[in-house]
Order: structure tokens, then C-alpha cells, then sequence
């Protein structure tokens, strides 16, 4: 009977350890997969996060990029007008960045947000940039159509120049074919008896004779005919210093001028000089002149 009884009481401590070491593993158990599911959950959360900063990461990319962008083109457009458009879209982006900048990768709804403002911005780039291909063209057109006009105009200013310069060389011929000509030049020297002399000291008057030659092409009309006769020291007979004419653009003395009715035949011109100054001996000459020419020219020489 005591035998029993010791033998139900050992039973009965087996069963209570039997108890603790299951409750024991079993509570192993329990912390074992505690831990493991925190140490999971702390895995996912940090690939969150990862994946997290890497799509705002991105997302900073791409704003970065339209920025620049929009700053290149705001640089090879030479419309004003777009230029100002570009730029309030450029600080748009940069104040969307500074946004994102400021945003916590884990929030989700303002990244969404940005994103979709992003795809708005990037579809007004892509307006923009048609405007700027439409110009581009446009300007490459003009600037080809300019070159045409250019080129027009340079053959036509070369076509006029050539033109002006035949004209020019005509007008030349015509005003040397026109030009009159004194022709059969003489210079005859007589005394105070109307005699012809050789001797200076008797000499009072040189007549002058020449003829103007028939000219088809010049003008007929009233012609005044200048006559300069230069001593051997170059100065010029003259009766008053205030006798002049136009010649070449210069206003010069002359000895005797008449006036004749040309009708583009031969017309013999006679011309007095009466000589009241004193004459040396030496090579004289008779430069004959009409409409603003040099018509005709004789040298004579006098002798003691």
C-alpha cells in the first residue's frame, strides 16, 4: 500500500515536468516566431524605404532634367515672346522641386502628386517644343528665302551697274562724237596799216582764223567761243582778270570770246586781238574753246 502511494507521487512529478518542458518549448516557440515576424516586418519596412528613395530619387532626376531643358531652349529661341513662357514654366518646375526636395520619400500621396505634376509639365514641353521645330523651320525658310533675295538683288544691282556703265560709255561716245572741232587754225599778226608783219615792235593786232567743222551729232544752236592766248612765260593775254569761264570745274581767264549761230556745217570763225602790251619774243599759243571743251590748240613764235 506504501509502495503504491510512492509510486503514484513519482508519476506524478513526471507529469509535472513533462508539463513545464512543453510549456517552455512551447514559449521558445512563441518568442522564436515573435522575433522572426519583427525581424521580417523591420526587412519590408526598410525595402519600403528603399524603394521609397529611389523613386523620389528619380522623380528628382526627371525634374532636374525638364529644368534643364527648358533652360537649353529658352537659349536657342530667339522669340521673346516664348522665351518669357519657357521661363515662368522653368520656375514653375524649380518651385515643384524645391517641393519634392522638402517631401518625405514615405509619403506617398504627395509623391503621387508630383509625379502627375511632372506628366502635366512634361506634356507643356512637348507643346512648347512643336511651337519651337514650327519656328525653327519658319526661320530656316526665311533665311533661305533671304538668301534668294540676296542673291536677286546682287545679280540685279550687278545687271544695273553694268547697265549704267554701258549707259555711261555710250554717253561718252555720244558727248566725244558730239564734241566740237576747231580745224585750219591760224594766226596771223598785222601792222597799224592792216599789213602782215614780222617784227613785234610793228605788230598791232593778231587775227585769229579758224574753222569749226561740220559736226552732224552736235547741237546746232548759239555757241560762245572762248579764245586764251598764252605768252612764253604762261601768262595769259587779257584786257581785264575778271574775263573768266568755266573749264573742268575751275574758272580761267580768257583773252577773247564771240558768240555764233552753228548749224552743224563748216562755220569759219575770225577773231581780233589788238595788242596794247608789251611783246617778247618766244613760242605763243592759241587754246580755242566751246561748251566747257578744249576745241582746238596752235603755237606760233614771234621774233624781234
Amino acid at each position: 500500500m506504501a509502495e503504491a502511494e510512492t509510486d503514484k507521487q513519482k508519476n506524478k512529478g513526471i507529469n509535472k515536468n513533462a508539463l513545464l518542458i512543453a510549456a517552455i518549448v512551447i514559449l521558445a516557440l512563441l518568442v522564436g516566431g515573435g522575433a522572426y515576424y519583427i525581424y521580417h516586418q523591420k526587412k519590408q519596412i526598410k525595402d519600403y524605404e528603399e524603394s521609397f528613395n529611389v523613386e523620389k530619387q528619380s522623380l528628382q532626376d526627371d525634374y532636374n532634367e525638364l529644368s534643364l531643358q527648358y533652360e537649353g531652349y529658352k537659349f536657342s529661341v530667339g522669340n521673346d515672346s516664348l522665351v518669357a513662357l519657357l521661363s515662368t514654366e522653368q520656375a514653375k518646375v524649380q518651385r515643384l522641386m524645391e517641393e519634392l526636395r522638402t517631401t518625405k520619400a514615405t509619403n506617398s500621396k504627395e509623391i503621387l502628386r508630383l509625379k502627375k505634376e511632372i506628366m502635366t509639365l512634361r506634356k507643356i514641353m512637348r507643346g512648347y517644343v512643336m511651337q519651337i521645330d514650327s519656328l525653327n523651320r519658319e526661320n530656316t525658310q526665311l533665311k533661305v528665302e533671304k538668301k534668294e533675295a540676296v542673291q536677286k538683288y546682287e545679280a540685279s544691282t550687278a545687271q544695273v551697274s553694268s547697265l549704267t556703265k554701258e549707259r555711261e560709255r555710250l554717253n561718252e561716245r555720244v558727248t566725244l562724237a558730239s564734241k566740237l572741232d576747231a580745224t585750219d587754225i591760224n594766226v596771223n599778226t598785222i601792222n597799224k596799216r592792216g599789213k602782215t608783219t614780222t617784227k613785234i615792235d610793228k605788230m598791232t593786232q593778231f587775227v585769229i582764223s579758224f574753222k569749226i567743222a561740220k559736226n552732224v551729232t552736235a547741237p546746232a544752236g548759239e555757241k560762245t567761243i572762248y579764245v586764251r592766248i598764252m605768252k612764253p612765260d604762261d601768262d595769259i593775254l587779257v584786257k581785264s582778270r575778271s574775263n573768266m569761264f568755266s573749264f573742268e570745274g575751275k574758272d580761267i581767264n580768257f583773252s577773247m570770246k564771240k558768240t555764233v549761230e552753228y548749224e552743224s556745217e563748216d562755220l569759219p570763225v575770225t577773231m581780233y586781238w589788238n595788242i596794247e602790251e608789251f611783246l617778247s619774243p618766244g613760242t605763243y599759243r592759241v587754246d580755242i574753246f566751246a561748251d566747257g571743251n578744249l576745241i582746238g590748240r596752235r603755237s606760233f613764235s614771234l621774233t624781234k
